[in-house]
């Protein structure tokens, strides 16, 4: 190696300590390669004996260089800022349980079976499991308020009801921003892409990259063919991008990739893709423009130049190149076009678990100079010494590939993503506590359960029910969560707010926390705490459904009579709850605002929340203190199914643009995600329709509320069928639902 090149290897370490010290990843960049997240196909093919590629010796970097980092990554969007709340030592009043039967007063219009009237009187509450008849059946919550409102019934405001405003309003947001902006975007950007990789394909051809710059043509030129572009690319990479389209729309399952399959290829070398995953799920079934942004955006996500492959590597520092060097017609460059998707949804849902242009760009400069030859990317020893750089980078935390039970999980997946999926806690915590990491060869833990999140959140109770279940016989289950609580217990307040994904789940936290002689008795019950874990679980379906593209998987009329005195309701006295999704709705509207991306829609519907959480605090803490509520407090709380239609048309889509009237009609509360893949199935959480809570009010006389909750489904398909919400709905309505999970029967009462 001579003097220069000597030089550029050493300058490259330098970048490498750069890049270490500024990636912003929630868990240390240390950890050892067994320490990272499993993948759920690493059981397929058992007998194979192919062995991983051997790997050339790592260059180890110096301990004594201390240089400040250059922030290569984009300033955060905007700070989480909670308001103080009170709580009193203890609840003051109330009664105590079980109930006598003649201290509650019960109106002739509910007509309770002996169970539901017994658990009332036991616990304090009970719900209704979900009617599907058509005459009964509640599509939304703000109906089933109504009703109460009509039978001039207290009212109960659960925090179902109001993380489900959140969810309406976040995924309007999403799907707004989207259309307004990110479709248009991403087709600027490819047909970019596309132009800039056919200049390198022309300029390379005869070279020894011609077939590098063949490969990335094509891969371009598969997301224009689903976004309908015009492509005039040659006939050999028009075929490859043909036969990926055709695995797409057939959305099979898993198949080598076309574009990446190479002569001579052994099977550990081959990629696998799973073209289950471009179904369009969430909300992406709505349109033909989402359907297509899915299917374009979910290739961009999730395929892999891979690192161990010096051929996909200088596939990769290519695709640099040309993000680098394109732009459009209308002056913007793609990697602004880029950054113009990438950084607002970092600030939604997180920070790619994948390397991106940005650790590669900042060694390709290194390596190769800040303005290459395009032929320098030919150069193996140059391309050599970028890989053994590169892998001193942090590989992903979350597999979301085929991996083969005898490869090494960190090199087989290390890599390059053109618009990588986004590193989620709940998917790294499924991935801990799965097969490989626990089970073993004879008896895999195959598919993880929604629970599992809640105990890694510090959730006893999730942990109790998940060991009557015998998920804890899992070898390994107890070291494994062990490991991960620990970890989430170290996370501070920075990295819980990170973005509004992660501040969703630690606004969620507070909900299923057990709740002492702080809160009313009934509050206080383990019935109490199992509906309060599905509420929880409702409101994460809910975020799982939102996010689905973009998170890694392993994935008002207010009519009516009014009397002289208000019915006295009741709010769900959980201030903490209430302040952290406040300071959430708070921190979506300034971080919308700063980055000049909220639209009016949006802000209204926000401070609208933001007003009502700062009225559901107040309550709730006055509640809790026996401070008396003035009558307009009370008339409020009885109006509050009319906030909640006014809050679920204005989150709705247009359903003519001409007239402004909304769909109404296409506001269904139930929907479902599939959040983890396993071997030969893929999980599916789901929100059912809501149900009536019925809770025996702690003031004076005790009279019975009526609210509304979530209801919660677990299973699962095959992976060529994941759902999407039509087909749940569909579900649903004709009876065919799955049962809830058994743990919900202390509450859910026939």
């Amino acid at each position: 190696m001579n003097t220069k090149r000597t030089f550029s290897v050493l300058s490259i370490l330098v970048v490498v300590m750069l890049l270490l010290t500024s990636c912003r990843l929630p868990f240390g960049i240390g950890e050892k390669a067994g320490d990272l997240l499993e993948p759920v196909q690493d059981l397929l093919n058992p007998d194979d004996t192919g062995q991983p590629e051997q790997q050339p010796t790592v260059i180890v970097i110096p301990p004594e260089i201390t240089v400040s980092p250059e922030n290569i990554y984009s300033e955060p969007f905007a700070e989480y800022v909670q308001k103080g709340y009170s709580i009193p030592t203890a609840y003051q009043g109330g009664y105590t349980l079980p109930l006598n039967p003649g201290q509650v007063e019960i109106p002739e219009w509910f007509d309770f079976s002996d169970t539901q009237y017994q658990a009332l009187l036991e616990n304090g509450f009970f719900v209704a499991p979900p009617d599907f008849s058509p005459n009964r059946v509640y599509q939304e919550f703000y109906q089933l308020y109504e009703s109460a409102r009509y039978l001039e019934s207290p009212v109960f405001i659960t925090t179902d009801s109001v993380f489900h405003v959140y969810h309406l309003i976040f995924d309007k947001m999403l799907r707004d921003l989207e259309r307004t902006s990110f479709i248009d975007t991403l087709k600027e950007l490819t047909t970019a892409m596309v132009d800039a990789s056919l200049a390198q394909y022309n300029a390379l051809a005869g070279s020894d990259l011609q077939e590098a710059a063949l490969r990335n043509l094509a891969y371009f030129a598969v997301p224009a063919l689903i976004l309908d572009l015009p492509v005039s690319v040659p006939e050999a990479a028009l075929s490859l991008a043909q036969q990926e389209l055709a695995l797409i729309e057939g959305q099979g399952g898993f198949a080598v990739s076309p574009i990446w399959a190479m002569e001579g290829q052994s099977e550990t070398e081959q990629l696998l893709e799973d073209y289950s995953q471009y179904i369009p799920r969430g909300h992406y079934t709505r349109d033909d423009a989402l359907k297509t942004y899915f299917k374009a955006m979910m290739w961009y996500g999730r395929l892999t130049f891979r690192l161990k492959d010096a051929f996909e590597t200088q596939r990769a520092l290519l695709v640099v190149q040309a993000m680098r060097s394109a732009s459009t017609s209308s002056g913007r460059s793609a990697l602004e076009l880029w950054q113009n998707i990438y950084d607002p949804t970092v600030f939604i849902v997180g920070k790619a678990d994948d390397l991106s242009i940005y650790e590669y760009g900042q060694l390709s400069d290194q390596v190769f100079g800040q303005s290459p030859q395009l032929t320098a990317f030919a150069d193996a020893q140059l391309v050599e010494a970028f890989r053994q750089a590169a892998r001193q980078l942090p590989p992903p935390q979350i597999n979301s590939m085929w991996v083969y039970i005898w490869e090494d999980r960190d090199v087989a997946t290390q890599g390059f993503r053109f618009m990588g999926q986004r590193f989620t806690l709940d998917a790294y915590v499924f991935g801990q506590l799965i097969w490989r990491k626990v089970g073993t060869l004879d008896n895999p833990r195959d598919l993880p359960k929604s629970l599992d999140v809640l105990a890694a959140m510090g959730s006893d109770e999730a942990y109790t029910i998940l060991d009557e279940m015998g998920e804890t016989q899992y070898e390994n289950y107890d070291s494994q969560m062990s490991k991960v609580k620990t970890e989430v217990a170290g996370f501070g307040l920075d990295s819980w707010t990170q973005n509004l994904y992660w501040t969703w789940l630690y606004a969620l936290q507070p909900v299923f926390e057990p709740k002492g002689t702080q809160y009313p008795a009934f509050m206080q019950t383990q019935a109490w705490l199992r509906k309060d874990m599905q509420t929880a679980l409702g409101s994460w379906t809910e975020l799982k459904h939102d996010t689905i593209l973009y998170a890694k998987q392993v994935m008002a009329e207010m009519g009516g009579g009014e009397n002289d005195e208000p019915p006295r309701g009741y709010v769900e006295p959980n201030p903490e709850a209430y302040a952290r999704l406040l300071a959430l709705a708070e921190m979506t509207r300034s971080g919308l605002e700063d980055r000049g991306i909220l639209d009016d829609t949006t802000r209204a519907n926000l401070e609208n929340l933001i007003d009502e959480l700062e009225f559901l605090l107040a309550i709730s803490e006055k509640e809790l203190s026996g401070v008396e509520r003035t009558a307009d407090e009370y008339w409020r709380i009885q109006y509050y199914g009319g906030w909640l239609e006014s809050m679920t048309v204005a989150a709705a889509d247009p359903a003519d643009e001409t007239t402004g009237r909304e769909q109404v009609q296409d506001q269904k509360s139930a929907l479902v995600a599939d959040v983890a893949t396993g071997i030969e199935s893929v999980l599916e959480q789901g929100v059912g329709f809501p149900t009536p809570i019925y809770v025996v009010l702690p003031d004076q006389p005790y009279e019975v509320a009526l609210g509304a909750v979530y209801t919660y489904y677990e299973f699962t398909v095959s992976p060529d069928n994941r759902l999407t919400d039509e087909a749940w709905q569909e579900m649903l309505e004709s009876g065919q639902a799955p049962d809830a999970p058994d743990w919900t029967q202390s509450f859910i009462i026939p």
